[in-house]
């Protein structure tokens, strides 16, 4: 009998070494904001809009094609544990390098890189600080050591333009689809900046993948036609996580951000308010929303795009008239270029995961300072 089991244990061996060193499954950016995980057969990626841009993102998504929050397909009714699948990324150039040309990042596990705008009392940009102006407050400790400190106006920018195209917005979107497309000319730099667009109704859109060629994304914003219900919150986590997360990770210094242009009313995202701006503050992403309200009120939708600029350091705007859609572009643009930058290493830091709150203060009590409100300390 003793023999018996002694061979059966020898024959069961290498396929238990087997087992342990299969790769085990990553885990989710943002556990608590997933619910439904794409399919295995998800993780093939589409070619890249734009094959001459260096560095462009490979997804998942092609251009024109509608986007569950997971960035796959949705899953069969009474199955929402579906099996997870990875995206791929590639952040490299054609030749298969890094564009040396470019600000290389190295970040350190336990340093935190945030990028902030000052104004004074009258709203106008302050661009001549140093670091000696500045507090940094990390989890309600003041920070162990600054790292880094320096003013960005040239940093590469890595945008999503997010426009509503629910039927909320249909008397007065062909003006903004306009305006976005002159932001988009003002604000892309051949070369170095790229952006992609998404329009969302009952479910996200992606028209136009990162480029920097802006007729191409002139062309993006133009496919999307008003119409359905509004998937805001899905449309941004999509964007933070499969698009904006993977935007140069690692690779370039870039500053990420999303322009919302919306009324901020959401009936139809499969993933809440809280669990869109938790992704991105992971993915260290600035939101600016434009208001598509137009009653002269504030309601309950401006209320929530002032709560999603709030958490990341960004800025609401509340245009009076149509018209002025385009002067809250030509804002964004101007701040996007009048930034500081600062990398610093927070006391008793744990890879632990948790939230951590951030408070940068100015010794000037006249400037204001904004920021976003905090990080998720990595878990390694």
């Amino acid at each position: 009998m003793k023999y018996r089991f002694i061979l059966a244990l020898a024959a069961a061996l290498p396929w238990g070494l087997v087992a342990q060193d299969a790769p085990q499954p990553q885990l989710p950016t943002a556990p608590s904001a997933i619910k439904y995980a794409p399919p295995a057969s998800a993780a093939t990626t589409a070619p890249q809009a734009n094959a001459g841009s260096a560095g462009a993102t490979q997804n998942n998504a092609t251009p024109g094609a509608r986007i569950q929050p997971d960035g796959g397909a949705k899953p069969p009714a009474g199955n929402p544990t579906a099996k997870s699948g990875t995206g791929a990324a590639a952040g490299d150039t054609a030749a298969g390098g890094v564009d040396e040309s470019l600000p290389v990042i190295r970040k350190r596990v336990d340093e935190v890189n945030v990028v902030f705008t000052v104004t004074d009392k009258r709203e106008h940009f302050v661009k001549d600080l140093t670091q000696s102006d500045f507090r940094v407050v990390d989890d309600n400790k003041p920070a162990l050591s600054i790292q880094s400190f320096s003013r960005q106006t040239n940093l590469p920018l890595r945008v999503g333009l997010l426009i509503d195209a629910s039927n909320s917005v249909r008397d007065r979107f062909k003006f903004e689809q306009e305006a976005a497309i002159e932001f988009l000319n003002q604000i892309v730099r051949p070369g170095s900046d790229r952006a992609f667009v998404i329009g969302f109704d009952t479910t996200p859109e992606l028209t136009q993948d990162f480029t920097d060629n802006t007729e191409a994304l002139s062309h993006g914003v133009r496919m999307l036609r008003a119409g359905g219900g509004t998937a805001m919150y899905d449309a941004i986590y999509f964007a933070c996580r499969d698009k904006l997360m993977k935007a140069d990770k690692g690779v370039i210094a870039t500053r990420r951000a999303i322009i919302l242009l919306s009324d901020g009313e959401d009936n139809q995202s499969r993933v809440s308010r809280e669990e869109a701006i938790e992704m991105a503050q992971r993915a260290e992403v600035i939101i600016y929303a434009i208001s598509t309200n137009t009653s002269g009120l504030k309601l309950r939708g401006d209320k929530v795009l002032e709560r999603f600029a709030d958490q990341t350091g960004g800025k609401a705007f509340f245009p009076f008239k149509i018209e002025d859609v385009a002067n809250a572009f030509t804002e964004i643009s101007d701040e996007l270029r009048s930034q500081y930058a600062i990398s610093y290493k927070p006391a008793d830091f744990l890879a632990d995961g948790k939230y951590r709150k951030i408070e940068i203060i100015a010794d000037n009590k006249k400037y204001r300072v904004r920021a976003r409100k905090g990080y998720y300390a990595p878990t390694q």
